[in-house]
Order: C-alpha cells, then structure tokens, then sequence
C-alpha cells in the first residue's frame, strides 16, 4: 500500500482475485504453509502475528468488534484468530489500544524522537503499561532516517547512522525493556535511508545512494546477527 508519495495499489487487487478465482486459487491458502511465521502464545496457540499500521484512524470500539471475546463480529477463537498488534504514536493511544481488544503494540518509526512511541526515553514506561495489561510491547529500530528525496520538508526528522552506532543505540535502548519481539522498520528502503541490505557506492545522474563506507557492505547485516544472537542469550537469562 502506497502513501502520499506513491501510487496507491488498491485498483490491483481485484485483479489479483479474478485472477486466482479463474485457476481456484484461494489467496489466503498461503496461510497453512509450514514458512508462514506463527506466534506461540501464553496458551500454547500458534497463530499468525500482524502488525496493523495506522490502527489508531479507526475508532477502539469498530477494532473492538474484532479483537474482544463479546465483539459483534469476534475473530477470538475462530480459524482467523491472530496476534493483532496495534501501532502506538501518542501516548494516548496505549489506552485506545487496551479497550480495542488488541495483543499488543509496536513503534514503527525508526526516527528517535519522531513520535511519543518512537522515543527511545519511553519505551521503560510504556513496557510497563503493557505489562500491566497483559499486552505485548515490540519496539522498533533502525539503523537511520533520511527520507529528503522524496519529502524534502521533513529534514529535522533526518537521523544520520554514525556508523552503525546510531542502530545500536536504538537496539540497546530494546533490549533494556526486556521485549518478547524487537521489529527492525527496514524493508530496505532506500528513499527513506532505513535499508539494512549490503551497500556499495553508487551514483546516478539524479541521485546519490548511501553506503556505508569505510566499513563493508555487509556492516549492518552484520550488526543485526551479532545483536539478534544476543537478544537470544538475553531472553533465555530472563526466562531463568
């Protein structure tokens, strides 16, 4: 789905669906794949896990129907029953996300700063509200922000990687909340600086790529297995 700055895909996906009815093709069949990742829940469940992006557009009480046991039209405890997890801007919003019946919340944004949520300096008191609530609390990190190509007014929100130190920070900052999850906000894009992919240098006649010299295109790939390896050791410290 496309923002401001894109085209939006809504028009496709009625095509996507003629086409799959024409073959009896059943879009969500995916679903029942061994790879499709699953959420072991407290109760032993698994079931998928779903970030909800601008949850917070739709009123607590229409999520409510959903994701709540007495919800007029209640997923809980039927084949399409998930891990719904909302995303938390305001501070307000951890409140809208409790009584929307959601599992729990995550950050998105990798500019620290950009929004309440986003505020590394918040996350020890928000980790403690979903705590208190039986919710789950995801932070969201990322190595740097730079999205001046394509929104060439939103400069101060512009955060320079230092080298990798910048995506360190921001994983030491998750990791002293004690997460179940940490999300990286990457899919490697390039217009918005967020990429983790390998980088070289490269130039175009209308554009400049970022790299990460003087260090090896792999730097943040590397980086990301180092810190993964040691939220896993973490957790099982946690869990003793």
């Amino acid at each position: 789905m496309a923002d401001d700055n894109g085209e939006p895909s809504d028009s496709l996906v009625p095509f996507i669906l003629d086409a799959a009815h024409r073959y009896a093709i059943k879009v969500r069949l995916y679903g029942a794949h061994a790879a499709f990742y699953k959420y072991k829940t407290s109760t032993g469940l698994s079931l998928p896990l779903f970030y909800i992006y601008d949850s917070y557009l739709t009123p607590p009480e229409s999520w409510a129907n959903l994701f709540t046991q007495s919800g007029s039209h209640s997923l809980r405890n039927t084949p399409y029953d998930a891990v719904f997890i909302a995303l938390l801007v305001e501070e307000g919003h951890k409140h809208d996300i409790l009584s929307a019946g959601y599992d729990g919340m995550y950050t998105y944004f990798a500019s620290n700063g950009f929004s309440f949520g986003s505020s590394h300096q918040n996350w020890k008191v928000i980790k403690a509200f979903c705590d208190s609530n039986n919710l789950m609390f995801i932070p969201s990190v990322g190595p740097g922000y730079i999205d001046t190509s394509i929104r060439p007014w939103n400069n101060h929100n512009t955060r320079n990687r230092v080298n990798g130190k910048y995506y360190e920070t921001a994983l030491q900052a998750a990791l002293m909340v004690r997460p179940e999850i940490v999300s990286i906000t990457s899919f490697n894009e390039w217009h918005e600086g967020t990429q983790i992919e390998k980088a070289v240098p490269k130039k175009t006649l209308t554009r400049l790529y970022l790299d990460y010299l003087p260090h090896q295109p792999n730097l943040y790939l590397e980086l990301t297995r180092r810190w993964a390896e040691d939220f896993s050791k973490e957790k099982e410290q946690w869990l003793m």
